[in-house]
């Protein structure tokens, strides 16, 4: 049985995660709970848990203290559920050396396959495939994103961008949906910021960027050139 600590003040969330995690599949996971970032992190300094799941608009301590504290001396997977959806906070969060960012409100099912793919990661038990395209390449399992044999670094949201359209390789992802899955909503607003992150990524990619093609009206696909 898995062991997670969900740092959380919300009672509603609270809740509604220990009763997924525990009823979705009877004696995978066990879910103790903190309801502010002082008793969480002392929960997490004097236990073993397989996965941290850290609110960070937190009482007391926010969750980017307890993932900065914790990154001190443990490689404890840890994931963020929170309503903040800023660029910033994604990359702050990374940053201080988190595993996901998950953005509020999100589905339950969601969670729960993200939770179970990153403690089994986390145990050597599964490792995940790395997606290509021409002279690109994305590795899931360290991050690292190759074109045309150099390291590309690229920000939080273009490197999801991208991760979801190689696992989509020949299909076209709507730019909705896209907005929806980076983003976590969509508006005729929001599409101008997707423009730009699309095109920073092609410009990040250099010549591997070219496999990204725009199919007018309906969204973005890659293919192999």
């Amino acid at each position: 049985m898995y062991r997670i600590l969900l740092v959380e003040d919300d009672k509603n969330v609270q809740a509604l995660i220990v009763n997924y995690f525990t009823k979705k599949e009877p004696n995978a996971f066990a879910v103790e709970v903190a309801a502010n970032g002082q008793t969480g992190l002392e929960k997490a300094y004097e236990n073993y848990y397989d996965l941290l799941l850290l609110d960070v608009m937190l009482p007391e301590l926010d969750g980017f203290e307890i993932c900065r504290e914790m990154r001190k001396n443990s490689d404890v997977p840890i994931m963020f559920i929170t309503a903040r959806a800023d660029e910033s906070d994604v990359l702050n969060g990374y940053a201080l050396g988190c595993d996901d960012y998950v953005v509020k409100p999100f589905p339950l099912p969601v969670l729960y396959e993200k939770a179970n793919a990153l403690i089994k990661r986390s145990k050597g038990l599964v490792r995940s495939k790395i997606f290509t395209a021409g002279s690109l390449s994305l590795n899931p399992n360290n991050g690292k994103v190759i074109s045309s044999e150099a390291e590309v670094k690229l920000t939080a949201r273009e490197y999801a961008i991208l991760k979801i359209l190689l696992e989509n390789k020949g299909c076209v992802i709507s730019r909705e949906q896209l907005l929806d899955m980076v983003w976590g909503y969509n508006n005729d607003t929001d599409e101008r910021v997707l423009d730009t992150h699309m095109r920073n990524l092609r410009k990040a990619l250099g010549e591997g960027g070219k496999v990204i093609k725009t199919v007018i009206r309906r969204g973005y696909r890659i293919e192999d050139c």
